[in-house]
């Protein structure tokens, strides 16, 4: 049961970081602006940490579709 539980909140999790990906890269290509850089910095240790945090994280969605793809 604690299993089921735990990867409920990992795909919550997955979730959010793939919106919040989508939504940086859309205000990039709108307006030329990057709120992860506009918060953490551009290029530093914690941006980077975040922009690669949001990649795996939608690694891991892509590999989720592909295997449950009916």
């Amino acid at each position: 049961m604690e299993n089921c539980k735990c990867k409920s909140i990992v795909r919550t999790i997955i979730y959010f970081l793939v919106i919040v990906g989508a939504l940086n890269w859309g205000l990039v290509g709108a307006f030329r602006f990057d709120l992860v850089a506009y918060l953490l910095g551009d290029m530093t240790i914690a941006s980077r940490i975040v922009y690669i945090t949001i990649g795996l994280a939608a690694l891991v969605k892509i590999i989720y579709i592909l295997k449950n793809r009916n």
